[in-house]
């Protein structure tokens, strides 16, 4: 059974809902990275040695470069886990938005007028497609 318009924005509302209940979000991903300090007398600096404890960083572009954060204490990486957990939240809520209403528009009627386009509008439609 296809869904109504009626049924369609009754989920788009509740969809919305959903938007006010997000948290602090932000974009980027948390990786692990072991590392090596560099002196000669350490024990990372031995062969097939691991490394030091894996340093946790948060990634992501600003204004088209990497920008890198780490975290001081356990405390920092995990409220920024969460926050990356919401941003997720987020962009799968965007995309839901989007494909409702995507089966919305095709069924909302378009209104009846009379006459068709103005030499005008034609113009000033031409020109808008041609940007």
């Amino acid at each position: 059974m296809p869904d109504t318009l009626t049924t369609l924005e009754v989920q788009r509302s509740k969809l919305l809902e959903d938007f006010l209940g997000l948290h602090d979000l932000r974009p980027g991903s948390i990786t692990a990275v072991t590392r090596r300090c560099g002196k000669s007398s350490c024990h990372c600096a031995k062969r097939n040695d691991p490394g030091h404890d894996p340093q946790f960083r948060l990634t992501r572009r600003v204004a088209g470069k990497t920008v890198t954060e780490s975290f001081p204490n356990p405390t920092a990486l995990r409220k920024a886990q969460r926050e990356v957990a919401e941003y997720h939240r987020f962009q799968k809520l965007s995309q839901d938005l989007v494909a409702l209403n995507e089966k919305i528009c095709p069924l909302r009627p378009v209104e009846q007028q009379r006459g068709g386009w103005t030499e005008q509008e034609k113009k000033t439609l031409l020109r808008s497609i041609k940007r």
